[in-house]
């Protein structure tokens, strides 16, 4: 008969066993529906100008899973954009930015509790260049709509950021942040709004040579300081169209397995294992981290026609797909360290809980509590959430036109074959800005071209 001692070890490995299957079965059932799997749904429809359809599974989604809300807000507000709903997208756009600002408070317990978990069960907080990013946009549909707020959230692009880049620590060495490119388009928009009041324009050339430093690529900026020292708007009967292009598939966030740390971590749990009193599951779960990545891109820019004769092309202000990668490489670090951290952790709730029970390496509990540790770890998952359907590049070209109406058209440049030229009727105004807007992805508009004079 077995002894009281080997039955008690028996069940004890069954309940374990049945713990570790049952959280084996979760994970595989989660992996039929992830963020990253609903975010290519809503890249494919918004990419093939489905825009109607992106709008409804991004409603969808944000009914269905709360904590990814935010994200597909920044999503819908790029959909209505594409629309011709810039107050809907500005509405949108102020939500998350709230939020945001909201979650930068400490939060301790959640970011605690996650380590038993993974960062997809804290609410989403959005990356430095999302913050940043927000405000831009915010002012590129305020201007869409009337522009009264329009100032003012172009100087927050450049608050913003400052403040983001000191909050990354004291000193050059513990800052990873003091890397960060700035955002020109803050700057750029300033500059062009100051310019408008005919009378600021030292205020309008401070903001360009800012633009010049921030963007020294940018083959328009000297031009636009020069106009501003001479006091220049524009000549009496002529005002000036702004055409801004939405440009490229943007950056998003995708898992990838971190090689270096997930052998790191299996060399350690070995080491603690042969030399430790009890011993801790081995960490063959691979490490997940997101990456932030950008697809490639064959428009480059949105050649420009007034009345059917050209009049440019669009220039970058500022390289979305650039930035986000910088400045998450410059961070990249501190997203391993969190993620051996939390593997380090699990682990040792399960060396600590082997402890209490005082189980024996070679015991059936012993065994089934590491079969269930690796389970526990395989369930993490990269935190992937992100504003998905930003473009790769925001451009920009600056027209001096006659008052009156006229035809502007917009193709991309992009391959051998040119695209169908898009027309807009824009009615220019004495002495004034007039803004126009459009996204062009993979050599065709998304979406309609949105004027300031709708």
């Amino acid at each position: 008969m077995p002894s009281g001692n080997a039955v008690g070890n028996r069940l004890r490995f069954r309940r374990v066993s049945a713990a570790a299957l049952a959280l084996g079965l979760t994970l595989v059932l989660a992996g039929c529906s992830t963020y990253v799997n609903r975010l290519h749904n809503v890249r494919d429809a918004y990419y093939d100008n489905n825009v109607e359809r992106a709008g409804a599974l991004l409603d969808h989604y944000a009914r269905s899973y709360g904590r990814e809300a935010d994200a597909w807000k920044l999503d819908r507000a790029m959909v209505d954009l594409a629309a011709g709903r810039p107050r809907d997208a500005e509405r949108r756009l102020r939500e998350v930015r709230d939020s945001f600002d909201y979650l930068q408070q400490p939060a301790l317990g959640e970011k605690a509790a996650s380590l038993l978990t993974d960062d997809t069960h804290l609410a989403y907080a959005g990356e430095d260049y999302e913050k940043i990013l927000i405000r831009a946009f915010l002012a590129l549909a305020n201007l869409m709509s009337g522009g009264g707020d329009a100032t003012a959230y172009a100087l927050q692009v450049s608050d913003v950021q400052e403040q983001i880049i000191q909050s990354g620590g004291a000193g050059a060495e513990q800052n990873p942040k003091l890397a960060y490119q700035r955002v020109a388009l803050g700057a750029y928009l300033h500059g062009m709004l100051q310019e408008e009041t005919h009378r600021d324009y030292d205020d309008a050339a401070r903001s360009w040579v800012k633009v010049c430093s921030w963007e020294p690529a940018f083959p328009y900026g000297r031009c636009d300081v020069d106009r501003a020292a001479h006091g220049h708007h524009s000549q009496p009967g002529n005002g000036v169209l702004y055409v801004f292009a939405l440009v490229g598939r943007g950056p998003y966030k995708k898992e990838v397995v971190e090689p270096a740390s997930t052998i790191a971590m299996f060399a350690a749990s070995a080491v603690v294992s042969a030399t430790a009193k009890h011993s801790v599951p081995p960490s063959v779960a691979p490490i997940k981290v997101p990456k932030v990545v950008v697809s490639p891109n064959s428009t480059t820019a949105a050649l420009v026609s007034v009345d059917h004769r050209p009049a440019g092309a669009t220039a970058t202000i500022t390289d979305l797909g650039r930035l986000a990668v910088g400045q998450y490489d410059a961070i990249y670090p501190r997203v391993v360290v969190r993620a051996v951290l939390r593997r380090a952790t699990k682990e040792g709730v399960v060396y600590g809980a082997k402890a209490a029970l005082k189980t024996q390496n070679n015991s059936l509990t012993n065994f089934a509590m590491d079969l269930g540790g690796i389970a526990w770890e395989a369930t993490e998952s990269a935190d992937t959430r992100c504003w998905g359907l930003l473009p790769d590049r925001i451009q920009v070209l600056r027209l001096e036109l006659p008052a009156g109406e006229h035809m502007v058209g917009l193709r991309a440049d992009a391959g051998l074959v040119a695209p169908a030229e898009n027309q807009k009727s824009v009615r220019i105004v004495d002495g004034r800005n007039t803004y126009l807007l459009a996204t062009l992805v993979d050599g065709r508009l998304i979406g309609n071209i949105l004027t300031s004079a709708n």
